[in-house]
């Protein structure tokens, strides 16, 4: 089951948490550098590492849209899906670790999880990564730590970060000021997908910034420290409204509930906006017919790629699309007879 599929804890501020290891393998140029006979041999050491179960995907054997479908669930980077060198993807779904081999580094492996889980996500990243270590000559330095590509990474190599849903602040045009907080205490906040993407459906990323010259367990506690203070900002101002602003957001929410069960045709843009207001009256108990977890998983499934990856022909218009998608969302929201 997809990290997406599953209501994890915090649901109405957290979606997910990720880990994030960045790991190079000495003797062997870094980045763009590196040679195709060098690319693979250490696909093959790599894929000698890890155990049975996880599965190797070559990214060149994909097709851009089944590529794309990867980013839009969140197992591989934008960059990664649009290399054109040798690289695999290993996955191990029971697990939630995807392994990106040749990205920027050698390796980037990450452990993506519902909900505020941070800590279940490094102990499982962790446990990959002994393996690693264990098999591989994992380049290291005794005084800076893990040898990345780029030096940002340098030191624990470790990103950590909270997928959060934040309406309210959003509404209140606060995260410019947060993201000023988060930076003094070395942290970021960025769009779904990470650097340079959009915060659609008020979705947010929060990382930490500093690798090196910090312990996992400082880094860890940072974050989940200021994603606590966040989660308690955005819940208080979700209650803090007034009799006829609480109505008015009664009534965006049903509304927009009521779009996704009979619209005939549904843009990616406006889908974001829809699923903003459901989720926003799921958290306030407005809206009962729809779970998170339902929710969540159709704000990945509907996404362009995902969506005409399995469709045979494939939608040739914008329209076409719009259309799929909208039935695609009332299939999934269709009330099943009890028997």
């Amino acid at each position: 089951m997809s990290w997406y599929q599953v209501k994890g804890a915090e649901a109405d501020t957290v979606i997910s948490s990720r880990i994030r290891l960045a790991r190079n393998i000495n003797g062997y140029t870094f980045g763009k550098r590196l040679s195709a006979e060098d690319a693979k041999e250490i696909l093959c050491q790599v894929e000698k590492a890890l155990s049975e179960d996880y599965t190797r995907t070559d990214m060149d054997a994909l097709s851009s849209v089944s590529a794309r479908a990867l980013v839009e669930q969140h197992l591989i980077s934008p960059d990664f899906a649009s290399l054109k060198a040798p690289r695999a993807l290993f996955r191990n779904d029971k697990k939630s670790i995807y392994l990106m081999a040749l990205e920027e580094d050698h390796i980037r492996l990450q452990c993506i999880l519902p909900g505020l889980s941070l800590q279940d996500a490094y102990r499982l990243a962790a446990e990959c990564d002994e393996t690693l270590n264990e098999a591989l000559d994992i380049a290291f330095d005794d005084k800076l730590g893990y040898l990345t590509h780029c030096p940002t990474n340098l030191g624990t190599g470790l990103r950590a970060s909270v997928m959060l849903f934040l309406p309210a602040m959003t509404e209140r045009r606060m995260i410019p000021s947060l993201q000023h907080q988060l930076q003094k205490i070395g942290l970021t906040i960025r769009g779904m997908y990470g650097e340079g993407s959009a915060a659609h459906g008020c979705i947010y990323q929060i990382s930490n910034q500093i690798t090196l010259g910090l312990s996992v367990e400082d880094i860890l506690r940072n974050l989940e420290d200021a994603v606590g203070s966040i989660i308690t900002k955005e819940r208080a101002l979700r209650k803090n409204v007034t009799d006829e602003a609480a109505l008015l957001r009664e009534d965006r929410c049903r509304r927009a509930e009521g779009v996704l069960h009979f619209a005939k045709c549904i843009s990616s843009e406006e889908f974001f906006s829809l699923y903003r207001d459901v989720k926003l009256g799921i958290c306030e108990g407005i809206i009962t017919s729809i779970t998170h977890e339902t929710l969540n998983t159709l704000f990945i499934s509907v996404m362009p790629a995902m969506l005409v990856q399995n469709e045979s022909p494939a939608p040739k218009t914008a329209l076409a699309r719009d259309v799929l998608r909208a039935e695609f969302i009332k299939k999934a929201l269709e009330v099943k007879p009890r028997g």
